[in-house]
């Protein structure tokens, strides 16, 4: 066996005593012995640090150096995940939310035996991990890949909306997309264009904490993501996280007007520029619906539209910016989006300061050439005006495009990969980007949800 968790001079010992991850060894160390099973490294520990699961149940660390002897006292089964076996009812009374995985911090199951955390994704293993689903759904419940969100991609956006539609086709009532957090709101843009004419929700949910963690937010919002999959009124993509820092309410948030907003914090999903479409006391399994502007589900046939060019670089623009960037951009990508300052502003130096570089003739010269630029505000909030400056106007006059929209950089980003896969033509990308498609640029922009 091969100990990826431990550096290779541990390994090497184990290897040598012949002990495995998994064995019951008796560690002694400064005349003080401790006797249970090997454990794999923490991830995050100390890489010198031995892990036994004490016969007590306990864990405790062991610094590993020559004062160390280990004795292998019995050989013990490897450490490993096994699928429940047991089979479900349906229960014709409740509707189905079949719940798909990407992977992610939700999608994990402790095995308590050693305290190891494992992926688990048949819908039996669910059901073990989160028992109050079948009080909502019939769950049913497959894993696509298991990866770290920072890891998907374009291609895998186009298996995810493949698959969720294959859902849709065989008549689920609802559909759970488990998904990391760090890129989640990557994803329900790209599924928000590429799931047109939805009848049902897509909800995607995430956890900040893994299920081994007191404060785990994962059951929660689980169980939020199905009420809303199996009984809300909404045939939208959207977003389903926990709403504030207490385990009261989560919140429904429209796929194209989300981000997160903290590293750590179980709220971290805002709604930008608009409110959230509901809140879900899962408790109670109540839908408290805050707008009424979403589709509606109902019978219609669903359209799967695949066709994105994946080539679209996203930039924040920052003061001392280099024009040699912006002209290297054409060479890797057919498709910009610039993060700008205030109202969409960049660097055009219009009093020929002798310090300030102007990044006007470099857009320029990529718009000429037919690569489309996009501005968007890198305050999130507000909208994007290129008429009250004159950096603004400047912009527009070298064919930026972004003028009036609010949305957000991530989202114009996942929006121009859509509209390069269907045309090439630059009038009609303009006319396309400036569309609202989904949502994702609203009409009005209250002072209100700034403050939500």
């Amino acid at each position: 066996m091969t100990f990826l968790t431990y550096p290779r001079h541990i390994q090497e010992y184990l290897e040598k005593k012949g002990i495995n991850i998994g064995d019951k060894v008796r560690i002694t160390k400064d005349k003080v012995e401790y006797t249970g099973i090997l454990m794999p490294r923490i991830e995050l520990g100390d890489v010198n640090c031995l892990v036994v699961k004490l016969e007590n149940g306990y864990n405790i660390g062991i610094k590993f150096d020559k004062n160390v002897r280990i004795k292998l006292l019995k050989k013990g089964k490897p450490i490993e995940f096994k699928p429940s076996k047991i089979k479900l009812k349906m229960d014709l009374t409740k509707p189905t939310v079949s719940i798909l995985g990407t992977g992610g911090t939700l999608a994990s199951r402790v095995e308590y035996k050693t305290g190891a955390v494992f992926p688990t994704f048949s819908p039996a293993d669910l059901l073990i991990s989160f028992p109050k689903l079948k009080e909502i759904a019939n769950i049913k419940g497959r894993k696509l890949f298991d990866l770290f969100s920072e890891d998907i991609t374009p291609e895998h956006w186009k298996i995810i909306a493949r698959e969720a539609a294959k859902e849709i086709k065989v008549g689920n009532d609802g559909i759970v997309l488990m998904h990391g957090t760090d890129t989640l709101h990557y994803t329900s843009a790209a599924l928000s264009f590429m799931l047109q004419n939805l009848p049902i929700p897509v909800v995607l949910v995430g956890a900040q904490r893994s299920s081994d963690r007191g404060s785990s937010d994962n059951e929660m919002n689980l169980l939020s993501a199905v009420i809303t999959a199996a009984n809300s009124n909404l045939a939208e993509v959207c977003v389903c996280m926990h709403g504030s820092e207490s385990d009261d309410f989560c919140y429904v948030h429209s796929g194209v007007r989300v981000r997160k907003m903290h590293t750590s914090r179980r709220d971290t999903f805002r709604s930008i520029n608009v409110l959230p479409f509901a809140k879900v006391w899962y408790l109670e399994k109540r839908i408290e619906y805050l707008r009424d502007d979403f589709r509606k589900r109902g019978k219609r046939k669903l359209k799967l539209d695949l066709k994105i060019n994946p080539n679209v670089g996203l930039i924040y623009f920052h003061p001392g910016m280099k024009p040699e960037l912006i002209e290297t951009l054409g060479k890797f990508y057919d498709g910009i989006v610039i993060a700008a300052t205030g109202l969409g502003h960049v660097s055009v130096n219009p009093t020929n300061d002798r310090f300030a570089k102007s990044l006007l003739p470099a857009l320029k010269s990529l718009i000429d050439s037919g690569i489309p630029v996009v501005i968007v505000p890198q305050t999130l909030y507000g909208r994007i005006n290129l008429n009250v400056y004159l950096t603004g106007r400047l912009l527009s006059q070298v064919g930026v495009i972004g003028h009036g929209c609010d949305w957000l950089p991530e989202v114009a980003l996942v929006k121009l990969m859509f509209v390069l896969g269907h045309t090439t033509d630059m009038k009609k990308i303009r006319e396309m980007m400036l569309t609202n498609m989904v949502g994702e640029i609203s009409e009005r922009s209250e002072s209100i949800h700034f403050l939500v």
